[in-house]
This record gives C-alpha cells, structure tokens and sequence, in this order.
C-alpha cells in the first residue's frame, strides 16, 4: 500500500493538471449550456413556428442521442468531407457537453417560466409592462430560483460526463487514474483515488450552488441571506424576541347576556 502511495506522490502533478482540465471542460461545457438552454427555452415557448419548431428539434435531437457518439462525431466526423471542420480535443470536448446538457435544461428553463402564477403574468400585462421587461422583473425573478435546484443536478451530471473526454486524449482526471492504475497495478486502489477526486469537484460546485440558490431566494424574501447562513450565530427569529419576558395573561371578554336571554327561573 505504501508503494501506492508514493506513486500516487509521483504523479501529483498530472492530477493536478487533470483536475484543471475536468475543471476547464465543467465550466466551459456549463457555460455554452446555460446560454443554449435560455436560446432553446425561450424559443420552445415563442408564439411563432418558425422561432417554436426548430427550438424542439434541436431538444429532441440533442436528448435522444448518446453523449458517447456526440463527442465521437465532433471530433472524427467534422475533419472528413464535406465538413472539413477540425475541432481542438478541449473545445470538441466543451461543445459536445454543452449542447448536449443545454438541450435538458432547456426543459428546466420552459417549465419554471410556465410555473409562474398566472396572476404574476397578468398584474405585469395591467402594468403595462412590454415583453421583455416583463420577463426580465417579473417573471425571470420568481423563475430563477425554480431553475436552481435542477441545474444543479445536471451541473453534476456534467461533471461525470466530462470523464468521456478521455476517450479524444484528453488528459483529465479519468486519464489520470488510468494512469495511476497502470503505475500502481491496483484497480482498487487507482479507481478508489478517482471516484474521491470526483467527488470532490462535484461537490465544491454544489455548495456553490447552494450558495446561489440562497441569494436568489432571499432577494425574493423567501428565506434567510448568504450572511446570516454562514454566521457562526443563529439567526435571530421572530420567536426569540421578547423570550425572556413573561407573556401577558389574555382574558376572554365574553359579551353580556341580554335581558331575557338567559335560563327562565
């Protein structure tokens, strides 16, 4: 076990640069994601087919084929004719995650605009508000919030997916724990070393998360602020004002018994 370790010492730097280039093909991939998810959402719900049918097309593709073969296209296809497009490993990496997980979260951006009340929709129309600024301080606002909690989960999806980048010699952290398992001889060990590694980053980019689910909702009065989560002191609630003092006595005042109501003597 000792000897594992030391090799897991050597090649320090290599996980380093694994992680930089989970990291790269994650934030890259989120990125193009959330921009196609907004394009894709906002155009599966436009009133008009030319803006609506494509918008679903591109879901629907992009949904039902395999992440597997999306990255392989890009990257062996795009070179051959007619395309003639030779895409770098990082970049073929980055768009292949990024439409393949802004085509899911685009259902997530049409179904929390569609979960607004309808009330919200029709106090901004009597408010004479125009399309756009309708939605980006009325509707976006409530929205947001909805969207966080699912965008979360395919951030972390995206994080796992970005480990079939090894298979275009990308050097990421999948790379490296092939690496490790050739160095050391011990599957157990090198695959143990890469589900933590894993673990890790998907779990710094939720707490992340969380943190942005926090704000968005407190700008909505809907719970507690950023600052008052990470304070080492309880947040003072309404309930502990005033604990320490005892409570007045109600007494009931019930109305008088008119003349001639009462039991016949």
């Amino acid at each position: 076990m000792s000897d594992n370790f030391q090799q897991l010492a050597e090649l320090l730097p290599q996980l380093g640069n694994g992680v930089l280039v989970t990291l790269q093909l994650t934030l890259g991939g989120a990125v193009l994601a959330l921009f196609i998810a907004f394009t894709l959402g906002f155009g599966s719900r436009a009133r008009t087919r030319w803006a609506r049918v494509p918008s679903r097309v591109v879901v629907e593709f992009f949904r039902g084929t395999s992440l597997v073969v999306q990255i392989f296209w890009m990257y062996y296809v795009l070179p051959l004719p007619p395309f003639y497009i030779e895409l770098d490993p990082l970049a073929c990496g980055i768009i292949a995650l990024g439409l393949n997980y802004g085509a899911y979260a685009s259902e997530v951006v049409r179904g929390s605009i569609n979960s607004v009340a309808k009330g919200q929709w029709e106090a901004a129309v009597a408010l004479d508000l125009g399309p756009v600024h309708r939605m980006r301080r009325v509707i976006m606002p409530q929205a947001w919030p909805l969207m966080i909690p699912m965008f979360t989960n395919l951030l972390i999806q995206l994080v796992k997916g970005s480990a079939l980048a090894a298979y275009i010699s990308l050097q990421d952290l999948n790379f490296f724990t092939g690496e490790l398992r050739q160095r050391t001889s011990d599957t157990i060990f090198s695959f143990t070393i890469g589900l933590l590694c894993y673990f890790a980053v998907a779990y710094l980019l939720t707490l992340g998360m969380n943190a942005l689910e926090v704000r968005a909702k407190n700008r909505l009065g809907a719970g507690p602020s950023l600052r008052e989560v990470l304070r080492l002191a309880p947040a003072q609630t309404r309930a502990d004002v005033g604990a320490g003092t005892p409570a007045p006595m109600v007494t009931s005042q019930l109305p008088p018994t008119p003349k001639g109501g009462g039991r016949d003597e």
